[in-house]
């Protein structure tokens, strides 16, 4: 999830734009120690369509990404299920009240979906808050590969997002230029879809230039090549640009 917000006075030579990132546990068999955006996997809970749904439906959002309907809005759920689980941000309306909080331990340990959640605080799924941003998929080679859906999203109004998650030791917001600039001093680990989407929004100065640019977005999968120049495993971008393939498989296909 590329969680944005507009700081309100931002520093000499920045522009408002800000992403919340991730700094992933090191120990973590995926991505660990990697700065991230927000987000996780599919669970069985996210198939289950929320009772109340405010926005694009599953359909659309299987169309969007290539996928069938079912898994599109599987794919919404995870995202907002992930968001409140990692950030406290909860993309559901029309106004989420206090005490909702205490419902991301019961989303964490299973023992709640996020269907269940959003009826017992009277609230719908909103997912017209969500765009689709990418989709990327992993190069081949490992016995385990990831088909990722991106989505990008303004934080409501009244919201916070926080770093209370078990799975990243620090999470904080970002101007996408300053990550950038961390990252290419070797100060920040990124793999190449996060490296390469933080330079995409990085051209705009708000979020609300971010969210118009995805509604024009035609989304195709994208898979990175993989290759050795020397010791180093590099992958090949959308651009032909080829950047440490940092999380990637550790051999070429």
């Amino acid at each position: 999830m590329l969680l944005l917000r507009d700081h309100p006075a931002p520093p000499p030579g920045r522009t408002p734009l800000q992403v919340f990132l991730q700094r992933r546990v090191a120990g973590m068999v995926f991505a660990g120690g990697m700065t991230v955006f927000p987000g996780g996997g599919v669970d069985a809970g996210d198939r289950t369509e929320a009772e109340h749904w405010t926005g694009p439906d599953s359909q659309w959002w299987g169309d969007r990404f290539g996928h069938p309907a079912e898994l599109g809005g599987a794919l919404v759920h995870a995202a907002v299920r992930e968001t409140f689980e990692e950030c406290g941000v909860l993309l559901a309306g029309p106004d989420v009240p206090p005490g909702t909080q205490r419902y991301r331990d019961d989303l964490l340990a299973r023992r709640r979906t996020l269907g269940d959640v959003l009826t017992a605080c009277g609230l719908a799924l909103r997912a017209d808050l969500l765009r689709p941003w990418a989709r990327w998929i992993t190069p081949p080679g490992p016995p385990r590969r990831y088909d990722t859906a991106f989505f990008a999203a303004l934080v409501p109004e009244g919201q916070e997002a926080d770093a209370h998650t078990t799975e990243a030791v620090e999470a904080t917001w970002w101007h996408p230029d300053e990550a950038l600039e961390h990252w290419r001093r070797g100060e920040m680990q990124l793999m190449p879809p996060t490296s390469y989407t933080l330079q995409e929004i990085a051209e705009h100065a708000e979020s609300g230039t971010v969210l118009d640019a995805a509604a024009g977005r035609e989304i195709r999968p994208i898979v990175p090549g993989v290759r050795k120049e020397g010791d180093l495993l590099v992958a090949v971008l959308p651009d032909e640009t080829a950047v440490p393939a940092a999380g990637f498989p550790d051999r070429p296909a």
